[in-house]
């Protein structure tokens, strides 16, 4: 009975993000394309909350797959037509002074204004155990700091190999399908 609760519970959520994301999609953009979205996808982070994350570090694998998911939802973004994804390499260092993405309480959003941006994208994965994560998508107009999508999904029984493929999981879902030509 529970799990029906949490299944209906979890369609909620992901018609929510759906609904918001409606409007990402529809709303009026200053890019030089009409109706293209500029978005400042930054770098994905990893919040090691995991019994181990005082002791074993962020390693060059974990880096790795960090860069392929925050490439993975580029690549999707811009496959879509709908959207641009920003240039954030000059902000990168802003946003590590900051204390990283995870823990800057929303600094992307002046920070991709300033790119030029309509919105900001940032992804955290978090690491509950060595084989277990979480992975939420923020979007957030860049105007007012609203949020427009916010998504999460749990990766179960899998290792860091599997964030590029989650993100995929949960673009798919929060990307509106094509509109009818």
């Amino acid at each position: 009975m529970w799990e029906g609760k949490v299944i209906a519970s979890a369609r909620r959520v992901l018609a929510a993000s759906l609904a918001a994301l409606t409007v990402l999609v529809t709303e009026p953009s200053k890019a030089a394309e009409p109706g293209v979205v500029e978005v400042a996808v930054f770098d994905f982070a990893l919040d090691d909350r995991s019994a181990g994350g005082g002791i074993i570090h962020q390693d060059p694998i974990d880096t790795e797959n960090l860069k392929a998911s925050t490439e993975e939802a580029r690549r999707m973004l811009s496959a879509s037509g709908r959207y641009s994804a920003v240039d954030t390499s000059s902000a990168a260092d802003e946003v590590i002074a900051a204390g990283g993405i995870q823990h800057c309480n929303g600094c992307e959003v002046p920070l991709a204004k300033e790119l030029g941006a309509d919105q900001s994208m940032v992804g955290v994965f978090t690491r509950v155990s060595r084989t277990e994560y979480t992975l939420q998508i923020l979007v957030r107009d860049t105007q007012t700091g609203a949020v427009v999508a916010n998504a999460s999904t749990g990766l179960r029984m899998g290792a860091n190999y599997s964030w590029p493929r989650g993100v995929k999981w949960l673009m798919n879902r929060m990307l509106p399908a094509q509109p009818a030509q």
